[in-house]
């Protein structure tokens, strides 16, 4: 791997803002397109488990039909891609033994060598209430939505991330009522309208000595 350098990450960072309005017209190139599934698809979870699913709406008709569960937000219906975070609502031991076959499938060795680790997740989360898991599903979401966010800077994509819409609207409308999966959080992706006024404002952070602290 190259990597970048500094500079160039701190440019493609301080590029980055939350869009607010998109260019309808525009749309992501497939390439690109898969590169930023693939960021999502290696995202980082707690013990590996990958307690979500992302959704990727490109139809516009639909779009259009979760505006106003979104507070009339334009991005929604205006966006390249849609992706809407799915949080998983349970967790049990078919869950666990799915990521311990994968592991095997993809490290060589067998599930017997993983039984420590298997009984550890169990011991965890196996047995949690189901609001503990939505909790912890929810914020494992976020994880991928950061790491979303920067691959998408890197690429001059421009994201969103939205937290505000009704979130049993959007799994009623997306088929999600009886799934094992809910809304958690927004992040439309494409290219940023010249008439977005906030693309020039600059950013309002606090100092690093306000917010980073060396010990």
């Amino acid at each position: 791997m190259t990597p970048i350098n500094p500079d160039q990450l701190l440019d493609a960072l301080n590029w980055r803002y939350a869009t607010k309005a998109f260019d309808p017209n525009k749309k992501i190139p497939a390439d690109t397109w898969s590169a930023l599934e693939e960021s999502l698809v290696l995202t980082p979870s707690s013990f590996g488990l990958q307690p979500w699913k992302f959704l990727v709406i490109t139809d516009k008709p639909l779009r259009e039909s979760l505006v106003p569960h979104a507070w009339s937000q334009r991005q929604i219906a205006d966006c390249s891609h849609l992706v809407v975070m799915l949080a998983k609502k349970t967790v049990g031991e078919p869950d666990i033994d799915k990521l311990i076959h994968r592991m095997v499938e993809v490290r060589g060795g067998t599930a017997d060598a993983l039984a420590a680790y298997k009984g550890m997740m169990m011991g965890s989360l196996a047995q949690a209430p189901p609001e503990f898991i939505v909790d912890w599903a929810k914020k494992q979401t976020y994880i991928a939505l950061g790491q979303f966010m920067g691959a998408a800077a890197a690429l001059g994509i421009d994201t969103c991330p939205m937290e505000g819409f009704v979130a049993s609207k959007f799994d009623e409308i997306l088929g999600l009522n009886s799934a094992d999966y809910t809304t958690a959080v927004l992040c439309p992706a494409g290219y940023r309208s010249a008439d977005d006024k906030y693309a020039t404002l600059p950013k309002v952070r606090y100092q690093a000595e306000d917010v980073i602290e060396h010990r």
